[in-house]
């Protein structure tokens, strides 16, 4: 890897980093000001919904159809057909977003009635949420539009200030919560706030790279039609995922108030660790990956695959391990604090109980797809995923249906234990295709390897059940003995885990790749 890309990675890691902090404070502080309640699930829904706009438009479908046809005009055309094409594209995306921004805007009782039908008993709530979204909602304009600026200021090796945005929105969020916790209005006034900031953030950077033409609708243009085509298979299969999501959102607001509070953070505290190193683990083997393809070197293909593998279970299986024994402590300690109450800390623990039990279901899948996309192939995943997410879909209806009507307690957790089915499910279906292929092989090692992991994580185990006690008793504290206990406990299972896996014989340099290196 050269130098400049090293530092590139860095950069953008880094930043990333500072925004998952980010955003699990301002969880935290959404959790301390609101609670868990009929308020912050209305915010949560109004967010939704132009979240989702964002995840399969702007992260995903648009940014990977665009930056190939921009690379290639920027390579082989002079700068004025890449202005022409920022242009055209700037001005056909801002009017087909200012459309659909009207129509959601203008349908915003219509969409909470349809995707928030727990709010159609509380006509209040249901206001409320409909007040929100129009917010809200825009937000979706805003953030595909800095999206495009994102993708241009990339390719030309411009990623610091495009990695920098999203945490423009977890400050004003912040902010917004310290500044006034009577109302959940604030928070969607700092949303809509946000979205402004981040596009206005990314124009003086293409206003120096000469690349701020005015806007010009065209939707006839070869090259937006180009564009579009690529986006479409994108786009189906990223909705496939959202609207998993969706299902169990809309589900969790029968359940009662809170659960779709209670769904979100718990849902924070499995993304933390799969943020920080899951998807580092992936992203530093796609292009090894990739390099090992193209050379045509099968047997380092799959030494690769085998090396992620490892370093995933490595570091992830203790991360689960984690979730499931110390769930409790580590609610109470991150959210139980202000509104956020002892049976918002409980249900929420029986959340990420569930999170966890998937978690090596998430975290797998990163190290799996890319043995699929260096090869080029991008049918499978697609497939795979979508059976993985109908699965965890029909599980969402019949648990959840089974759950409600014998009027037990804690249905939410049913929708989060179909999240991880849908994760497991992906991973399996990955996996035994990259065996059946031939494509990985597992290396040598492996028996003694699994066995190292199982003594030490039992171990770890047995230390954080041990450290963590009783959730009463973690209710009970003040804030600053929760995180002087949760910190010893912590320092402790790491200890144990990594000594257990020294005293084995484990060593850093055991985890190096072989031919791959």
């Amino acid at each position: 890897m050269s130098r400049s890309l090293l530092k590139s990675t860095s950069i953008v890691s880094g930043l990333t980093l500072a925004s998952r902090v980010l955003g699990l404070v301002r969880e935290i502080t959404l959790a301390r000001a609101f609670g868990a309640g009929p308020m912050l699930d209305a915010f949560f829904i109004a967010l939704m919904l132009p979240n989702l706009g964002r995840r399969i438009f702007a992260e995903g479908a648009f940014s990977q159809a665009f930056v190939p046809v921009f690379t290639e005009t920027r390579t082989q055309q002079p700068h004025a057909d890449v202005r022409d094409l920022t242009a055209v594209v700037a001005g056909t995306l801002g009017v087909a977003l200012s459309v659909v921004t009207l129509i959601g805007c203008l349908a915003a009782p219509l969409m909470v009635w349809a995707f928030a039908p727990g709010f159609r008993d509380d006509p209040a709530q249901a206001a409320l949420g409909a007040d929100l979204l129009r917010w809200t909602f825009p937000y979706l304009m805003f953030i595909s539009l800095t999206s495009m600026a994102g993708s241009i200021l990339n390719s030309y090796g411009q990623f610091a200030v495009p990695a920098a945005a999203p945490v423009i929105l977890n400050l004003c969020i912040i902010a917004s919560a310290w500044i006034s916790a009577d109302s959940v209005m604030v928070l969607a006034y700092a949303v809509f706030a946000a979205g402004v900031l981040q596009l206005l953030s990314q124009l003086p950077w293409l206003m120096r790279l000469r690349l701020l033409p005015a806007p010009r609708f065209a939707p006839r243009d070869p090259r937006v039609r180009r564009i579009l085509r690529l986006m479409l298979p994108v786009v189906i299969g990223s909705s496939v995922a959202q609207v998993s999501l969706l299902l169990n959102t809309s589900l969790a607001t029968l359940v009662e108030d809170g659960a779709v509070s209670w769904l979100n953070f718990g849902s924070r505290l499995m993304e933390f660790p799969t943020g920080i190193f899951a998807i580092a683990v992936g992203t530093v083997i796609l292009p090894a990956l990739s390099s090992r393809h193209t050379e045509q070197a099968p047997e380092q293909f799959s030494d690769t695959l085998d090396w992620g593998l490892r370093t995933m279970l490595l570091l992830g299986l203790p991360s689960a391990v984690g979730l499931i024994t110390l769930g409790g402590p580590l609610t109470a300690t991150i959210f139980g604090h202000g509104r956020f109450g002892a049976h918002d800390i409980q249900m929420t623990t029986w959340v990420v109980w569930a999170y966890g039990a998937g978690f090596m279901g998430f975290a797998l899948v990163k190290v799996l797809v890319p043995g699929f996309y260096a090869r080029q192939e991008t049918r499978l995943p697609v497939r795979y995923a979508t059976i993985g997410l109908i699965a965890g879909m029909t599980m969402s209806l019949l648990s959840f249906a089974a759950v409600r009507g014998l009027g037990m307690p804690g249905a939410h957790v049913a929708l989060a234990l179909s999240t991880s089915l849908t994760a497991w499910v992906n991973t399996v279906l990955l996996y035994r295709r990259l065996r059946r292929d031939g494509i990985y092989r597992p290396g040598p090692g492996w028996a003694g390897f699994a066995l190292q992991l199982l003594i030490a994580n039992g171990l770890m185990a047995v230390v954080a059940l041990a450290g963590a006690g009783d959730l009463n008793d973690w209710i009970a504290m003040d804030a600053l003995h929760r995180a002087g206990r949760l910190g010893v406990v912590i320092a402790a299972c790491g200890l144990a885990y990594s000594a257990a896996l020294l005293a084995m014989g484990l060593r850093p340099r055991h985890l190096l790749m072989r031919r791959a290196r």
